[in-house]
Parts: structure tokens; sequence; C-alpha cells
């Protein structure tokens, strides 16, 4: 199976404008993503699609593949789809939309959603982590996921789901196998084709959760298990953290 995967990077980032080139330990954000994907043994290719000529230049003079993309994508899944078809659509079987502001994925994460994306039947796959910790319940910055019994997902969440009608004294996560979402997608090509061509969904605006224009739509999600944590840089107090576990080799 040949899956791409892409590294979206929005140079015109709201809450951390140039949030590609930032500085994190002597490599720029992207260029540590991209060597991360690129020790994926699962990729046939890594290429990062971007809205902005300077990083293209700068991932090139990494020796890296990227391409300019429209300025206008309203989310990382529909620049991933350009990528796509400027790549060649017929040339893989699958795509990883591989998050541009996680400065330490790790290579063993990717592989995990790309074999979930592997399993029969399964044309959009996504990861989970258990929860360990109350305050991740009470957190709307984590999203939290509910799933069936063959694991494909239920509804994605940022209150704590399911509620615990009769909670017993002690801690929530305990009494309830939670899961949180780790943002890292693989999707055949005919579902992200089909996606992009979605309208925004009511649960999804309530939510603001894209993936829930997904369910609503009626597209299974199938929802794999990592226990490698994730970290993202959204904002300047998260790249100071960024530059912390740099420093400290993480």
């Amino acid at each position: 199976m040949r899956i791409l995967g892409v590294i979206p990077a929005r140079y015109a980032s709201s809450r951390l404008p140039g949030k590609p080139l930032v500085d994190i330990g002597g490599k720029s954000m992207v260029q540590r993503v991209l060597e991360q994907a690129r020790q994926c043994n699962s990729l046939a290719e890594v290429v990062v699609a971007t809205d902005d000529a300077r990083i293209v230049d700068h991932v090139q003079a990494l020796g890296g593949r990227a391409m300019l993309t429209s300025a206008h994508h309203p989310s990382g899944t529909d620049r991933c789809w350009e990528a796509l078809e400027k790549a060649g659509p017929d040339a893989f079987d699958g795509v990883v939309n591989i998050q541009g502001d996680e400065p330490f994925i790790v290579p063993e994460q990717i592989d995990e959603v790309c074999r979930c994306l592997m399993q029969p039947g399964v044309s959009i796959a996504t990861l989970a982590q258990e929860v360990t910790s109350d305050q991740d319940l009470d957190d709307p910055g984590e999203v939290l996921i509910t799933t069936d019994v063959h694991r494909n997902a239920l509804y994605f969440s940022r209150a704590a789901i399911p509620f615990l009608r009769n909670p017993a004294a002690g801690p929530r996560h305990l009494q309830f196998r939670y899961l949180k979402h780790v943002g890292l997608y693989a999707y055949a090509p005919a579902a992200l084709q089909r996606i992009v061509q979605l309208q925004p969904s009511a649960l999804e605006q309530a939510e603001s959760l894209e993936q829930l224009r997904w369910l609503e739509n009626g597209i299974a999600v199938r929802v794999g298990l990592t226990a490698h944590p994730s970290f993202c840089v959204d904002t300047p107090a998260d790249l100071e953290e960024a530059r912390r576990r740099a420093d400290r080799g993480a």
C-alpha cells in the first residue's frame, strides 16, 4: 500500500504567525516534523503543503519536497486533498495528514494510523489515547471520543463523554475507559475527495470539530489506540515549552 504523508504548514497562523519557520532548538518547526515523518516505515513519500513560498524554499533547501497550495483552504484536510491531486491521486492508496505543529511526533505513531487505515473496510482512520487524568476531562482543548465495539467513532466532543450518571467517589477516569483524540488522520483517496466536498454541518459548528461533519454524513472513522503522547504548538507559551523540550533532548 503506497501512502503519501502530507504535512500542512500554513504560514498565516492567527495565534503564532510564521509558525512553521519558528526556531526550536536550532531547527525550524517544519524541519522537525519533516525529519520525523521521513523516518516512518509506512510512508512512500512525504511532502510539505504550504501557502507560502518562504516555506517551500526552506523545505527544499533542507532536501525535502514541498508544494505551494491555496491560501484559502479552510482546513488542513482541504490542503491535503490539493497536495494529493498535485502528487497524483492514482499513485497513492492512502494519505496521512501529519500535523505541521507537532515537532516531536514519533514515526511509530504515524505507522500506527497507517496500519489502522490498512484494515479491511476502513476509509478514514485516526488515533486516541486512554485518559489518565481527570484534568483532560475538564479541558475543552482536549477532544474526547466514544466508539462502538468495532472501534469506529460514535462521537467526538470537547465535553467529557460519556457522562457518568452515578459516579463513585474518586477520579472519574478510573471509572470508565475514557479516550482522548490524537489529531492524526489517514484517508483513502476516495474518502478524502468526498469529505472536502461536504458542507459544514450543525454538529461541527456547535463543537468546532471538523470530524463531526464526516460522522454526520454517515462516514465511518476507525479509531486506533496509541501510547505515544502528542504535543501541539499553538501559542507562544507552547513554543516556549517546545524549546525547553528541545533543550532537554526530547
